[in-house]
């Protein structure tokens, strides 16, 4: 048998060949080349999404923009608009077929966040999500573990992160400047919730799939006291203000004191419970075990840290503080206090820190939240919100709904997925979805 190629053989393999790798995904093709692009499929395409969608289609030197999901047909007609090269779907499943998408990002309403998330990191595609990471604490776990299976290179959308006034605080904090850190107090202005179930059934918007917005939680008549604004009022879909802004305010205090799982979540104050929806107001108090000794500071006590929503404040602020500070995140030191938001820092009393000397700046200057995740999946890096580290930040902020919805102090396993003692806080805790979807 003769085996010498032909050149139309030879030229015929090279180009089924190179096609083949081009279309492949890039955990099979791999980045060899820096100037390679990545191309990233968007699974929401409106409001919050549509951000997203803006500021990774700006990195045209790294990214392609290949794949849109959304939805509603309106929507994605707007995107595809600016995005013609791209593919465009209704049901997310079908961009996940889509073979050379190497990366996804994650902006749809919480109830679908786990989802999406799973089918993309089992396919091998990296993912940035929108906060919270999940709309439970058993999804969000196995999120956490399919990332970490596949090596995936994720991101969760706190992009305040990546401001220089948290890095600033975090470097004071860590510093030493207050002393010992053993209570925090974290406020927001937000409110959400309050509401009764609508009984009326409008009908459902020309262009809106709503079963696909229902998705895995259904079955659920439309109402546009749910889509597309209003779902974080509602248990079904989202957490309200706490799974909400706990992610982004309740991030600092992870971040600078190396707090994980909380040992403990107890809700203080707050209305009734509704069934349905989300509290508008709410008082809760988490318990952290001390932290051992990193390099560079020693062991760290354990902290309270209190968590208040819907214009509660703590009682600490003074009138001026309470005014200006309507949201914000307040450590308590054996030296002082430190009061910050996401732009701005105070050390408290003001007097004991006359001609103070903040520290060396220690955490370098953000390249940008959603770049600094392109950089990571070319550079095989690392991201500063990675799902290990948001995952158990996400963790921490629906457990206090959890402990608000079974009207008990938790005493929290973290192992196993466990509130000790307290068989009923279980439905709060693991995922149920209807036939059809699975996780």
């Amino acid at each position: 048998m003769n085996t010498t190629l032909t050149r139309r053989r030879f030229l015929s393999r090279t180009i089924i060949s190179s096609t083949v790798i081009g279309a492949a995904p890039c955990f099979l093709r791999g980045f060899g080349s820096l100037n390679q692009k990545i191309n990233v499929g968007f699974v929401g395409v409106a409001n919050r999404a549509a951000d997203n969608l803006s500021e990774i289609s700006k990195l045209t030197d790294h990214v392609n923009v290949v794949a849109l999901c959304d939805v509603d047909d309106r929507y994605l007609a707007q995107a595809h608009e600016k995005h013609q090269g791209a593919k465009t779907y209704n049901d997310f499943r079908k961009l996940i077929d889509q073979k050379d998408i190497d990366a996804v990002v994650v902006s749809t309403p919480d109830h679908t966040h786990a989802v999406v998330a799973a089918a993309a990191l089992r396919t091998g595609r990296h993912v940035y999500c929108e906060k919270p990471l999940t709309r439970t604490i058993s999804e969000c776990r196995r999120i956490e573990e399919l990332a970490r299976e596949h090596k995936r290179i994720t991101q969760l959308g706190t992009q305040i992160h990546a401001g220089d006034n948290y890095r600033r605080v975090v470097e004071l904090v860590q510093s030493g400047a207050i002393g010992p850190v053993h209570e925090v107090h974290v406020w927001v202005s937000a409110s959400y919730g309050g509401m009764n179930k609508p009984t009326d059934k409008p009908p459902v918007p020309p262009g809106l799939h709503w079963d696909l917005w229902v998705g895995p939680v259904g079955p659920c008549d439309y109402h546009p006291d749910y889509a597309p604004f209003k779902w974080r009022n509602w248990w079904a879909f989202g957490g309200g203000s706490l799974a909400d802004f706990g992610c982004h305010f309740m991030d600092l205090p992870h971040w600078a004191l190396d707090l994980c799982h909380p040992l403990s979540a107890e809700p203080l104050a707050g209305p009734p419970v509704h069934p349905d929806s989300t509290p508008p107001w709410l008082i809760v108090r988490y318990e952290y075990p001390a932290r051992p000794a990193v390099e560079g500071r020693g062991p760290q006590p354990p902290v309270v840290l209190t968590w208040y929503h819907g214009g509660k404040q703590p009682a600490l602020l003074d009138e001026e503080q309470s005014k200006y500070f309507r949201s914000g995140v307040m450590f308590v030191g054996e030296k002082g206090m430190l009061l910050a938001d996401y732009t701005r820092r105070q050390l408290l009393p003001e007097k004991n820190f006359a001609g103070f000397q903040p520290p060396p700046q220690s955490i370098p200057k953000s390249i940008g939240h959603h770049r600094e995740w392109i950089e990571a999946i070319r550079n095989s890096g690392k991201t500063t919100c990675n799902f290990d580290y948001s995952g158990a930040l996400t963790e921490a902020a629906l457990l206090g709904n959890v402990a608000y919805r079974v009207g008990r102090k938790i005493v929290w396993d973290a192992k196993t997925l466990r509130a000790i003692g307290c068989g009923e806080a279980d439905q709060f805790i693991q995922h149920r979805y209807r036939k059809g979807w699975k996780l």
